[in-house]
């Protein structure tokens, strides 16, 4: 069993930061790509930012320029930085990550998500 733990999450004024963190525990034999994603009330789920195990990153263009990825992969944690946040922004945000897993003596892929934190910005 694999576990994503999300923190960081809160209210901040329009212009504020943030910083959220996502560490992934358990039976982990490596991590391929890590990302977060958002949902806001009555729209779709949508990729917001994603790295790979090699530090490569992609941004929706919507943040693009104010948000920031990174990972440890020593601790198998990905943060999100969040700069100059907008009321837009407001949304819950899940943490995944492509884990590879060893079970039975085999290698599988499997897909995890946190439990998501809420990121609330006020004009």
């Amino acid at each position: 069993q694999v576990q994503m733990v999300e923190s960081g999450g809160g209210l901040m004024q329009a212009g504020g930061s943030l910083r959220l963190s996502c560490a992934a525990s358990g039976s982990i034999f490596s991590i391929n790509a890590m990302g977060w994603y958002r949902q806001a009330p009555g729209k779709q789920r949508e990729l917001v930012a994603s790295i790979t195990s090699g530090g490569n990153t992609n941004y929706a263009d919507s943040v693009s320029g104010r948000f920031t990825i990174s990972r440890d992969n020593a601790k198998n944690t990905v943060y999100l930085q969040m700069n100059s946040l907008k009321p837009e922004d407001t949304a819950v945000y899940y943490c995944n990550a492509d884990v590879l897993r060893k079970v039975f003596g085999l290698q599988r892929r499997y897909e995890y998500w946190g439990q998501g934190t809420q990121v609330t910005v006020s004009s």
